[in-house]
């Protein structure tokens, strides 16, 4: 090895530490304040039975891509139940959201298209509209008017194409899919959303923002992950069915890659069933929300007034918000701290996750210690 690669590297580490940037695995511990498994299903008795009954029958591995010996029943069976679930004639699932946000992306833009993505979307998003040959155009966050000029005075020979989260990861804000939905067919466009955040807690069948929206219909393409509510792992793009074969054609984040383990099948039907009948997860998570945000605003913490699970705590510098979440750890909470590239610079923040196992005596211990240690730091 070259010593002035590994120079090059030493430096690029000392400016990520001096910036207080450096990243560090951290296994769970204290009460969860920070996951994504927002109808604490992780660990649902019915799922663990599911999966645990499904490796008995199927094994472990794959053992192959799905278009060679890694396909199986199990998985047309949960994307058959999942594009119900989302109303769309067919799904298709992946190994994670980033690899299907790449795979769509890659395989739907091309370089005639332009593409209209939000400032704030995830980076999966981005690198999938980075890896595509699409011209990029960036809009403000959640602004309608913009986007709207933007898509009407838009000259291309390809398509138009909108993305956007539906409900954003770092923000907990909600993108008006209502309106961009009407500005799509105005102009043309093709809306994808990314539902990650909102699959599993809204709408009355826990489908997600789409089917709150009522915009089922004019959305293009969905990307769902399966590791945050529904509790266990991978991501389904539901659309049109010829949409999802044009995927299994040309996603190369699908073709290439090993199939998932077969059992998670089982398990994630289980979820989705769980998900569609037990409504009063979705409620108690909301109602979770609507209640620390009051307090966080009664304690002299502003958060925005919008009802979601992901509530964002802005700090500012990177080191201080270190270091308000490393003294929130040692009370028991464990609660990350959010820093740059993922959020703007300056932006730094805790970034609370709530989740249905939690209560509201906790959320007043946690404001209680969050107020001190802020006035402390």
């Amino acid at each position: 090895m070259d010593n002035k690669l590994r120079d090059r590297i030493d430096r690029n580490l000392a400016e990520i530490e001096a910036k207080g940037l450096t990243r560090k695995l951290v296994c769970p511990r204290g009460i969860d304040f920070s996951s994504n498994d927002f109808l604490c299903l992780a660990r649902d008795e019915r799922i663990k039975a599911a999966i645990v009954k499904a490796v008995e029958r199927e094994g472990v591995g794959s053992t192959g891509s799905r278009l060679l010996r890694g396909e199986r029943d199990c998985f047309a069976r949960v994307e058959k139940q999942f594009a119900e679930f989302k109303k769309t004639s067919r799904a298709l699932y992946f190994n994670s959201g980033y690899q299907a946000n790449i795979g769509l992306l890659t395989a739907f833009l091309e370089d005639n298209d332009v593409v209209f993505s939000d400032e704030f979307n995830h980076a999966s998003l981005i690198d999938g509209i980075r890896l595509s040959k699409a011209n990029r155009v960036i809009f403000r966050h959640r602004n309608v008017d913009e986007i709207a000029k933007l898509l009407r005075e838009a000259k291309t020979g390809g398509q138009k194409f909108l993305v956007t989260e539906s409900l954003f990861s770092m923000d907990g804000t909600i993108a008006p899919l209502d309106k961009y939905a009407g500005i799509c067919r105005e102009t043309g466009a093709n809306l994808i959303v990314d539902e990650a955040h909102a699959v599993g807690v809204f709408g009355e069948r826990g489908s997600g923002l789409i089917e709150r929206f009522g915009v089922e219909s004019e959305v293009f393409l969905s990307m769902n992950t399966a590791g945050k509510a529904l509790g266990a792992s991978g991501a389904f793009v539901a659309g049109d069915a010829w949409a999802i074969e044009y995927l299994v054609q040309k996603a190369r984040s699908f073709i290439f890659s090993t199939a998932p383990l077969p059992a998670i099948a089982d398990a994630l039907k289980t979820a989705i069933e769980i998900v569609r009948e037990e409504n009063q997860r979705r409620e108690k998570l909301l109602n979770l929300s609507e209640f620390f945000r009051q307090l966080l605003n009664e304690n002299g913490i502003k958060v925005s007034p919008e009802n979601s699970q992901i509530i964002p705590i802005i700090v500012g510098d990177s080191k201080k918000a270190v270091k308000i979440a490393a003294a929130l750890q040692a009370c028991g909470f464990d609660v990350r701290a959010i820093r740059p590239p993922t959020v703007p610079d300056n932006a730094a923040r805790l970034r609370i996750s709530l989740n249905i196992g939690l209560t509201k005596e906790i959320l007043h211990e946690f404001v209680d210690n969050l107020a001190r240690v802020i006035n402390e730091n």
